[in-house]
């Protein structure tokens, strides 16, 4: 059975290369929320899965999830 409450949010991620190898990876939107990985796939991977759980932790915490609104 599908979760009918299930949100569907979009970030936008900044990817960093690292002088040593491997990326950093941080969303904005969301203050602290950060990752790296060893190749681009794998930090992406990796900051997909620090956003779930952020997003898991504010609403355990019963925060508001920040999101951005676009004018179209």
């Amino acid at each position: 059975m599908e979760n009918s409450n299930k949100q569907i949010y979009n970030y936008t991620v900044i990817l960093e290369k690292e002088a040593d190898g491997g990326y950093h990876v941080f969303c904005p939107v969301l203050k602290g929320c950060h990752s790296q990985g060893d190749s681009f796939e794998e930090a992406l991977k990796n900051i997909t899965e620090a956003i779930e759980l952020y997003i898991e932790s504010l609403r355990t915490d019963n925060q508001s999830i920040p999101f951005i609104r676009f004018n179209c």
